[in-house]
């Protein structure tokens, strides 16, 4: 899982991401609770044309070690 630089404790499991029209995903962010990257994407969902094929998700990073 992603760590905050410099803070080996905190750890920034969930990812929020963006969805384009064509199936292509970008990472926008990485939070440290699922709230705080939910409230993220309906906040930039909400800018975003109506109708527009993009959209935000939130995913919880596997832990791969």
């Amino acid at each position: 899982m992603r760590s905050v630089s410099g803070d080996s404790n905190v750890v920034l499991p969930w990812l929020l991401i963006r969805q384009d029209g064509n199936g292509n995903r970008y990472r926008v962010g990485s939070y440290a609770t699922r709230a705080e990257a939910q409230h993220l994407a309906e906040r930039l969902g909400k800018e975003r044309e109506p109708g527009a094929p993009d959209g935000y998700v939130v995913e919880r990073m596997e832990n791969r070690h």
